[in-house]
């Protein structure tokens, strides 16, 4: 019994240095640009800037294959943002693609049916309920991307307008740049 345990001890240390070997030798680097311009997208994978996801578009956006200016949920902001980080000018949205105000579905309890088509839908997980069971938003999580707008059979989502409230304001981005104070210092 004990020759048995030190040939499977012997087996699996064999097979994780195998497996620590190839982790890194066939290692794939990654572009840290991609990694940088994807932490300043939104992350709601909403797809409205003709990509199917954030990281698709940080990839475009640094091969030069799109412009910073198609993401309506990163909003000016996020233009700005990424203008900052490659080093580039602000530009304002792109023909196709215009800043929304920020919404949230909501689901007419009445007439959902319950067939899950916009839980299937929502790339955030914002929608809650089962098969043939009345569904709802979650409205912290719901980003407002209208994915589940498309699917639903008998139409009960709806957008509303998130109105600015002191609990949900928030600062804007400055439209001109700040400059450091000069500082002289006095004469000894």
């Amino acid at each position: 019994m004990l020759n048995a345990l030190l040939v499977m001890a012997l087996i699996a240390a064999s097979l994780g240095a195998i497996l620590g070997f190839a982790a890194i030798k066939f290692r794939v680097m990654g572009n840290p640009l991609v990694e940088k311009i994807n932490g300043v997208l939104p992350q709601t994978q909403c797809g409205q800037c003709g990509f199917p996801g954030c990281k698709p578009y940080a990839t475009a956006i640094s091969e030069g294959a799109a412009d910073i200016n198609l993401c309506p949920p990163g909003g000016d902001e996020g233009i700005q943002k990424l203008a900052d980080l490659l080093g580039m000018e602000y530009k304002p949205f792109g023909s196709e693609t215009a800043p929304k105000a920020k919404s949230v579905a909501i689901i007419d309890e009445s007439t959902c049916i319950g067939c899950t088509l916009c839980i299937q839908a929502c790339p955030v997980d914002a929608i809650v309920g089962a098969a043939k069971q009345l569904h709802t938003i979650i409205a912290s999580e719901c980003t407002g991307c209208e994915l589940c707008l498309p699917p639903c059979p008998v139409d009960c989502i709806t957008m509303e307008t998130i109105t600015e409230k002191i609990t949900n304001w928030k600062w804007k981005y400055p439209v001109y740049a700040l400059t450091p104070a000069k500082y002289d210092s006095p004469a000894p």
